[in-house]
């Protein structure tokens, strides 16, 4: 039988991953001249509370490795050029995008390295960027691989072989992949037929090159420490399945630091701590949480009455407005329940969920909407005022 050993593949040197976590607190602006919108100001590492005086918020649900359909939700939110070229087109817009970027597709690597880039642009037109992490990202870096598409493991071989070429220098590398990385996508589709007997050494290769990028410190595991699994954006909280009052009680900037620190590789495995349990792990962790998705109508009224209660005791402790979640698929979908203060924008959009249409939810000076496409024409589904 053949065997494979980390050592048959190129592995990136040791973790560069800062050892320490930091508080801080950053700004960016609008580059161009005559506005007058302030700045955008960033706290918490990974990034929790933003002020984005004025901007237009676009959120994006779950994308589970569908270039394809993430690109077309992207260009749909307006923030993303139609052209090919990968150019931000928001111009001082807040994207956010809600999780599930992993697992159940091909491109995962792709669509991370997209968005990453559209950040960079972001931020040079006075815009900005966010991710929040959800379960199948945490289960990643668990070394979780259940759901994890052949595809995707061929995808993680390719990268890691691909960062040689950069000698390790990651930014630059990992921004560049999406352009790249249909390229080594179709030469190994063309080399395919010369595997052979030898799939199940492609297939091994694979997942080794999968656990060295994403276990604690791997590189991908380091690039998903960058983003918070709890977001406040103004007056609006974004996160994968949703906060509930123990979650606020805890201490959101707290948990974002503790998982960031549990993706880095910064929690010694001496210690008794293990991944922090009430952000990512149990069915009302944050990540994994269905509480405000179920479907009212299956409810009876003193459920409704109830849920509703938590979720009101939730955004008055965050100062919040509303919350907004992927997580679980909505086969109406997106749609927002208990007088809009939850807005569910998962639609299940990738081919490997429900391939349904994208749609993106819109917020501008308070006022949400979400929005479909139909080919090139949009239409407005909903819009709810806010006093």
């Amino acid at each position: 039988m053949v065997s494979l050993c980390l050592n048959s593949l190129p592995l990136p040197p040791p973790s560069s991953c800062p050892k320490k976590l930091t508080e801080t607190s950053s700004s960016f602006s609008n580059g161009s001249i005559g506005t007058a919108l302030k700045p955008i100001v960033v706290n918490g590492n990974p990034p929790t509370f933003v002020s984005a005086p004025g901007r237009r918020i676009v959120a994006v649900g779950d994308l589970h490795g569908d270039l394809d359909q993430a690109r077309y939700a992207l260009e749909m939110a307006g923030v993303l050029s139609s052209d090919g070229q990968d150019l931000w087109t928001g111009e001082d817009a807040v994207l956010v995008q809600l999780g599930d970027v992993l697992d159940r597709g091909d491109d995962e690597i792709a669509i991370l390295s997209l968005l990453r880039s559209l950040g960079i642009q972001a931020k040079a037109k006075g815009g900005a960027v966010f991710q929040v992490n959800g379960n199948h990202e945490t289960m990643n870096v668990e070394g979780d691989f259940r759901y994890v598409e052949s595809g995707a493991f061929d995808e993680c071989a390719d990268f890691l072989e691909y960062l040689n070429d950069y000698e390790y220098d990651w930014d630059e590398a990992f921004v560049r992949w999406c352009g790249v990385s249909r390229i080594w996508k179709d030469e190994r589709k063309m080399s395919r037929n010369h595997w052979g007997p030898w799939n199940l050494v492609k297939r091994q290769k694979g997942v080794i090159a999968r656990s060295v990028l994403f276990r604690p410190g791997g590189p991908l595991a380091c690039e998903l420490a960058r983003h918070a699994v709890a977001l406040k954006v103004n007056d609006w909280i974004f996160c994968h399945g949703g906060l509930l009052p123990h979650h606020v009680a805890y201490g959101i900037e707290k948990m974002n630091k503790e998982v960031s620190q549990w993706m880095r590789g910064l929690i010694e495995e001496d210690t008794n701590r293990n991944m922090p349990f009430i952000a990512t792990k149990g069915y009302d962790s944050v990540v994994w949480n269905r509480l405000y998705s179920r479907d009212i109508s299956d409810l009876a009224d003193y459920q409704i009455n109830q849920i509703n209660a938590i979720l009101q005791e939730t955004l008055q402790a965050l100062g919040a407005k509303a919350m907004v979640v992927g997580h679980t698929p909505q086969f109406s979908g997106a749609n927002c329940e208990y007088n809009c203060s939850i807005w569910r924008i998962d639609v299940g959009m990738s081919s490997g969920v429900l391939n349904s249409r994208p749609e993106v939810l819109e917020i501008r000076d308070d006022k949400a909407r979400v929005i479909r496409s139909k080919r090139n024409r949009f239409s407005e589904l909903q819009m709810v005022d806010y006093p």
